[in-house]
């Protein structure tokens, strides 16, 4: 298979004609820059220890579990946090591997998405980040809001629609990426 070339005349499109609807568009931006701000924040967070996910149930003046003071951001979940059939498949793979993999992930798709840029690369990296963390909890708790369907979901689908309607375009640098020689050429960063 090989990657659409520019000069190859691809039709393209923007955020106005996709989206006509400025309104709609706004509405876009805002569930692109908070979902963007949601996978920044763990990285973060995760990073630091500052105190909102990562060290959140740690008593005032016990160490911190941030990543730079040697905490380690994937492996916890995978050990102890995954539950159901996929439960020991999860704690075998967590390693100082998977801590770079996800925090790597988190930054990436967090920066991406807030700027407007990469958003189908996003789409498909957030996707199956929140993929795997739906797996590693499934089947859902009882007493969860619903059976099948919980954040992972919701945040995947944002990813998605922000990557098919253009959102970067709107109070993003998503026109001025899409303008790149390299972007043209590859259409698949866009």
């Amino acid at each position: 298979m090989t990657a659409l070339r520019s000069e190859e005349a691809v039709p393209t499109a923007s955020a106005t004609s996709v989206v006509t609807s400025s309104k709609a568009r706004i509405a876009l931006a805002l569930a692109r820059l908070t979902t963007g701000f949601i996978f920044l924040w763990a990285f973060l967070d995760k990073t630091f220890g500052l105190h909102y996910s990562t060290g959140a149930a740690v008593a005032e003046g016990s160490p911190s579990l941030s990543w730079i003071d040697g905490g380690t951001p994937s492996q916890g979940f995978m050990k102890f946090g995954a539950i159901g059939p996929f439960k020991d498949v999860f704690a075998n793979l967590a390693s100082p591997l998977t801590d770079w993999l996800f925090m790597l992930g988190m930054l990436g798709v967090g920066a991406a998405v807030m700027l407007g840029i990469g958003l189908r690369v996003s789409a498909v990296a957030g996707s199956l980040i929140m993929a795997m963390m739906w797996v590693a909890e499934w089947p859902l708790q009882q007493g969860s809001t619903n059976p099948l369907i919980d954040y992972h979901v919701i945040y995947a689908l944002v990813l998605i629609i922000a990557a098919l309607t253009f959102a970067g375009d709107t109070w993003g640098l998503g026109r001025w990426w899409a303008n790149l020689p390299i972007v043209q050429k590859y259409s698949w960063l866009r």
